[in-house]
C-alpha cells in the first residue's frame, strides 16, 4: 500500500493529551489549610482556562498544560481526607502537628507534618510520608528519635508539640 493514503497525525489528534501527573499511592490526608490551597488552585486554573476561551488553536500548549493540572487537582480533591487539629495540644506527634526538635548539636528547628501537596521544607512543612515525619510519628515531648537522613542517622529530641 502506498504511504500516500495513510493519514499522518497533524497534531490535532493528540491535543489535550499530556500524560497525567503522577498521583501518590498514599492516603491523601490534608489539613484545613491544605484543602483550602487545593480549592484555591482549582479556582485559579479555572480562571486561567476561561481567559483562553477565544483563540484556542494558538494557545493549545497552555490549554493542554492547564487541563493536565486540573485533572491532577480534581483527583487530589476527590481523594482528600480532611484531618482537623484538636483544640488542645496533642500529647504525641501526628499529622498536622508543629513539632520543635533539637539535634545532637542542640540546634533547634520546628516542622509541621502536612500533606504531600502542602510540603514546603523551606517553610518548615514536611510531608507525612517523609523520613523525618515517619521518625517523629507517635513521639512525645522528651522522646529521642532517629531520623534516617541520606548522610547518616541523626538523633533528635522532641522539645514541644503543638497545633
Amino acid at each position: 500500500m502506498s504511504r500516500a493514503f495513510v493519514k499522518e497525525p497533524d497534531g490535532d489528534e493528540t491535543a489535550g493529551e499530556l500524560p497525567d501527573l503522577p498521583l501518590s499511592p498514599h492516603p491523601n490526608y490534608v489539613t484545613p489549610e491544605g484543602l483550602a490551597a487545593l480549592e484555591a488552585r482549582r479556582a485559579t486554573l479555572e480562571a486561567e482556562r476561561r481567559t483562553f476561551a477565544g483563540d484556542e488553536l494558538s494557545r493549545r500548549p497552555a490549554l493542554t498544560r492547564l487541563a493536565r493540572e486540573q485533572r491532577y487537582i480534581e483527583a487530589r480533591l476527590a481523594s482528600a481526607i480532611l484531618v482537623e487539629a484538636g483544640a488542645e495540644a496533642p500529647e504525641a506527634v501526628g499529622f498536622g502537628c508543629w513539632v520543635t526538635v533539637a539535634d545532637e548539636d542542640d540546634v533547634e528547628f520546628r516542622v509541621r507534618i502536612v500533606s504531600e501537596d502542602e510540603a514546603d521544607p523551606a517553610h518548615g512543612k514536611v510531608s507525612w510520608v517523609s523520613p523525618l515525619a515517619r521518625a517523629l510519628e507517635g513521639a512525645e515531648v522528651g522522646d529521642l528519635v532517629t531520623w534516617p537522613k541520606p548522610s547518616g542517622p541523626v538523633e533528635l529530641e522532641v522539645l514541644a508539640i503543638g497545633t
